[in-house]
């Protein structure tokens, strides 16, 4: 039993901290195509799929894959979804870091 306790508040406290602060995830599947996020590493970056999570992308209402959201302080800023191609917009980086500089003019 404790053990269980100790499983669920580990994973309600990682999947808070994936959304503290700016935060870009990527909601996706190994047979979707994935962005590489490694140009948003100042900020709290996680790639999640649905076949391991699938409870959190039903949570998040994730309808398309891949997807991705950036979140400011665990609230929803832009969501990007591929829509039946099963690939993000072009500009899918460009409308984050957008969205990402706006967030920051906003802090100071």
């Amino acid at each position: 039993m404790k053990l269980f306790i100790l499983i669920l508040f580990i994973t309600a406290f990682s999947q808070a901290q994936v959304k503290d602060d700016i935060s870009v995830v990527q909601y996706t599947a190994g047979f979707a195509s994935e962005m590489s996020l490694d140009v948003f590493n100042d900020y709290n970056t996680q790639t999640l799929y649905i076949e391991k999570h699938p409870k959190i992308f039903k949570k998040e209402n994730i309808k398309f894959l891949p997807t991705v959201c950036l979140y400011s302080d665990g609230e929803l800023i832009v969501k990007i979804e591929s829509g039946i191609s099963l690939k993000l917009p072009e500009n899918c980086r460009e409308i984050l870091q957008e969205n990402i500089d706006v967030l920051l003019e906003q802090r100071f």
